[in-house]
């Protein structure tokens, strides 16, 4: 996945400049821009949909950003940056403290709300391999295609959307329902059956046997996990 299409919030009571910042952002082609004005706003839509980033202002009625962050924290370590008022320098050393990732300073150049939002984007979800050894297979991701025994295999795009959040979190359990999100967007209820095909199909593909996968593994009753070989990391 591109940087410029991560889920991003933007948490700020200010109206104005919730759709400033909004539009900085869509401006310089980011394609996944979601606006909250207030943190339980930010903290509903959370539980409804996977976000990649949080900004957050600082000075907000009711919950304020560092109570925000610090509820954040408590289950995640998705990246924040903190928008701060100027003259406030506390905010900074507060904000690093409860697990900010970085802040900035209002008023800010949009360039510099840019540049600090794709340096942290950058180190938290860094480029990934091309090319994904298996225990059968390779997968290129750049030609979205499958090498086995000598046979080339190309990858539908939904395959290759599956395989790109599997890999993302080789390893771990990707649940069901954030896999048919990412085939079938927000509106994923219903769909599960559309998803077992699309991994059935998958294994055809990377798996020696796919009635009997090594890498492509069902954790019933919650999703799958993707093993990759060592040589990947």
């Amino acid at each position: 996945m591109e940087n410029k299409d991560r889920k991003i919030l933007i948490v700020d009571d200010e109206e104005d400049l919730l759709e400033m910042v909004k539009m900085i952002f869509e401006r310089a082609g980011y394609t996944q821009i979601l606006t909250a004005a207030s943190a339980a706003e930010a903290l509903k839509l959370w539980k409804e949909t996977p976000l990649d980033m949080f900004i957050l202002d600082v000075r907000m009625r009711g919950m304020d950003g560092f109570s925000l962050l610090k509820e954040i924290r408590r289950f995640s370590k998705v990246p924040v940056l903190m928008l701060t008022a100027r003259g406030e320098a506390e905010d900074k050393f507060t904000g690093f403290e409860y697990g900010a990732d970085d802040y900035l300073t209002k008023p800010f150049l949009p360039k510099e709300l840019l540049f600090r939002t794709e340096a942290i984007l950058r180190r938290v979800y860094p480029a990934k391999e091309k090319k994904i050894v298996l225990d059968a297979s390779t997968v290129d991701l750049e030609k979205a295609q499958v090498l086995r025994k000598g046979n080339v295999l190309s990858l539908t795009a939904k395959e290759l959307q599956l395989f790109e959040k599997l890999y993302e979190n080789a390893g771990r359990i990707v649940t069901t329902g954030t896999l048919c999100e990412t085939i079938c967007g927000e509106f994923w209820q219903g769909y599960e059956t559309t998803l077992a095909t699309h991994i059935r199909h998958l294994r055809e593909k990377i798996e020696e046997n796919p009635s009997r996968p090594v890498s492509l593994l069902t954790v019933k009753g919650l999703g799958y996990r993707l093993c990759v070989k060592e040589e990947n990391r």
